[in-house]
């Protein structure tokens, strides 16, 4: 039994999530029920697998935080990895991401997204539960953008989901713990990168928070996520992470900077033996900024009850649209990367010496169908680079 295999299997079966536990059989997430195949996995086999999805450089790094996050591309599937130390042993929790390219029209998502990402700046929210499609509906913003102009893209991830290629826009992907030490300096860096749009893959913390409402507030485009069950509840989540004395400025800065939240969850549809994404999406209108200033969110609700006009949608609003809509997309085992995925680079030490300087090459492609969005599933670190450079 290898990884590559149950990968594989993990993909027959249309899983989203695939568990492995010490002494437990494999689990697999279908549809949103989990159920187990096989036979129990030995302490030993799992051990081995954390090895070579660590590596040794990152080892030590794992044994001192009992956890360890990387995306890798296994059985042509890209894979989101969390490594972890349970009272069995170590185990994995791998998510399984789309295999086709993320865009709004694939997603099944309300063509009324696309709106957002046309402004220059502010602050844009996708919330939801875990496993709710959070960071496919943000990839699939973020190909629109590429498909459609020329803005510099700047994403702070942990760890990098999806790989871009960039087309009409120029795009840099940070990963935390690898490109930069956390998300708090890879905001910092990137106010100084020149870029139009930033992609915060999570705020967790309150100084990503913070740093996030400032990037939103001077000029830039930025997007992230969070998880919460609604709007309201996602904006009260921003501001109930800083201290009370704090709380006044920051519902100010996020009346200020916010564009729009959009709320998602997934429901399995078994006509089309798909989950689809229903969404409660928030506008924000002077009826909605002076509810967040003045912290009164549970009327956010009622905001969004009377603001169809406005372009916001509840969840009972969305669902009548999901029922109306004839075209679907339905993924099929013919959706496959552009190109055979390569392994990424170990992660490099900052101390290495620059390589020969050589002729800058064109990083964006022209192509003849500018509305063409590929995803390259390939990625590269430093490390990788340098020694591109060193070689004869």
């Amino acid at each position: 039994m290898t990884l590559d295999s149950l990968i594989a299997t993990a993909q027959q079966e249309g899983a989203s999530d695939l568990h492995l536990e010490p002494g437990l059989p494999a689990a697999l997430r279908v549809r949103g029920a989990l159920h187990t195949f096989g036979e129990p996995l030995p302490p030993r086999l799992l051990m081995e697998f954390a090895r070579d999805l660590i590596g040794t450089d990152e080892w030590e790094h794992f044994v001192a935080r009992r956890s360890f996050d990387t995306s890798k591309t296994i059985h042509g599937v890209r894979c989101r990895i969390n490594v972890l130390h349970t009272s069995r042993g170590v185990g994995l929790a791998i998510r399984l991401l789309a295999s086709f390219q993320a865009t709004l029209e694939k997603l099944n998502l309300h063509p009324d997204l696309r709106k957002f990402v046309a402004h220059t700046n502010g602050l844009i929210i996708v919330s939801g539960p875990t496993g709710s499609g959070k960071s496919s509906t943000l990839a699939a913003l973020i190909q629109d953008i590429n498909a459609t102009e020329a803005r510099h893209i700047v994403t702070i991830e942990s760890p990098i989901e999806y790989i871009y290629r960039p087309r009409l826009a120029y795009i840099r992907q940070r990963d935390v713990g690898r490109d930069t030490p956390s998300y708090e300096q890879g905001l910092l860096d990137a106010l100084r990168e020149d870029p139009d749009v930033l992609m915060v893959g999570e705020m967790r913390e309150p100084e990503t928070m913070r740093l996030t409402l400032n990037a939103s507030e001077t000029g830039h485009l930025v997007l992230t996520t969070l998880h919460s069950a609604s709007c309201a509840e996602a904006l009260a989540r921003i501001v109930n992470a800083f201290p009370a004395e704090m709380q006044n400025s920051v519902r100010a800065q996020l009346a200020d900077c916010l564009l729009a939240v959009i709320c998602q969850r997934l429901r399995y549809r078994p006509e089309l033996k798909i989950r689809l994404p229903e969404c409660e999406i928030m506008i924000s209108t002077m009826a909605v900024k002076n509810f967040i200033r003045t912290g009164d969110f549970f009327k956010i609700i009622s905001a969004m009850e009377t603001g169809a006009e406005h372009g916001m949608w509840t969840f009972a609003r969305y669902q009548t649209w999901l029922a109306s809509k004839k075209n679907w997309y339905v993924p099929s085992s013919d959706d496959k990367p552009d190109s055979e995925p390569i392994q990424p680079a170990a992660r490099p030490e900052v101390t290495s010496p620059p390589g020969p300087q050589l002729k800058a090459k064109p990083a964006i492609a022209p192509s003849a169908d500018k509305h063409r969005i590929e995803i390259e599933p390939t990625e590269g670190g430093l490390g990788e680079l340098i020694k591109k450079f060193e070689s004869p």
